[in-house]
């Protein structure tokens, strides 16, 4: 069985990216140099990989989703369609004069994301920097993210806020109101069975992780 990367014939894939065994880059991807996709991920068309992102294993990525350097993605990671990461907080397209355009390289402004194993982003999603998506969080579509996400944590809005416990199988197991997370000493997804509990901060403990 082959096991070598799918390119559609017109993706960009520069010198010094890397693209993992069983990976599908569809039509007019562009993958920058330095770049690390996993083994077994999909990369939807049209989507822009910058130079320094780092993708894990059986990633699903759809179509029109834009990358900057900084970002990670976590391994089973799921990114809707049109999906648009930032990392400076505080962009300017020039020095303070108007006359220079300031750098594309990354310096001391450049923040980081982290999108943690399982989680999810909807589509057309505005993801901040210096932050973290948790593991198997939920993030709706058209959320604009300015800070971090709990684990297992349903959010939504712009800003996004906490509405819900996730399961991994990503059906809803408890819904808020008006955005505060509350402890629930045992959680039981309808869908799959996997238990929780939740604390009253809202940290999600997994009673029957999957084997």
């Amino acid at each position: 069985m082959d096991r070598s990367p799918r390119i559609h014939p017109t993706a960009l894939i520069e010198p010094g990216a890397e693209i993992g065994a069983g990976t599908a880059v569809w039509d007019s991807v562009h993958v920058r140099s330095g770049a690390i996709i996993g083994s077994d991920c999909i990369i939807g068309e049209k989507t822009y990989i910058a130079y320094g992102v780092r993708i894990g294993n059986r990633v699903k990525v759809n179509g029109l989703c834009y990358f900057v350097t900084a970002v990670t993605i976590e391994n089973g990671a799921y990114v809707g369609a049109s999906t648009v990461f930032t990392n400076d907080r505080y962009p300017r397209a020039t020095t303070t004069d108007l006359r220079r355009l300031r750098s594309s390289d990354p310096d001391e402004h450049t923040k980081p994301t982290l999108v943690r194993c399982g989680a999810t982003i909807g589509a057309s999603s505005v993801i901040g920097c210096n932050l973290e998506v948790g593991r198997f969080a939920m993030v709706g579509m058209g959320s604009v993210v300015t800070h971090s996400v709990p684990d297992f944590h349903l959010v939504l809005g712009a800003p996004a806020a906490s509405m819900g416990y996730v399961c991994r199988c990503g059906q809803t197991l408890l819904r808020f109101e008006r955005a505060r997370p509350r402890a629930a000493p045992s959680l039981t997804c309808e869908a799959c069975g996997l238990r929780y509990a939740a604390a009253e901060g809202g940290e999600v403990t997994e009673l029957t992780p999957p084997s």
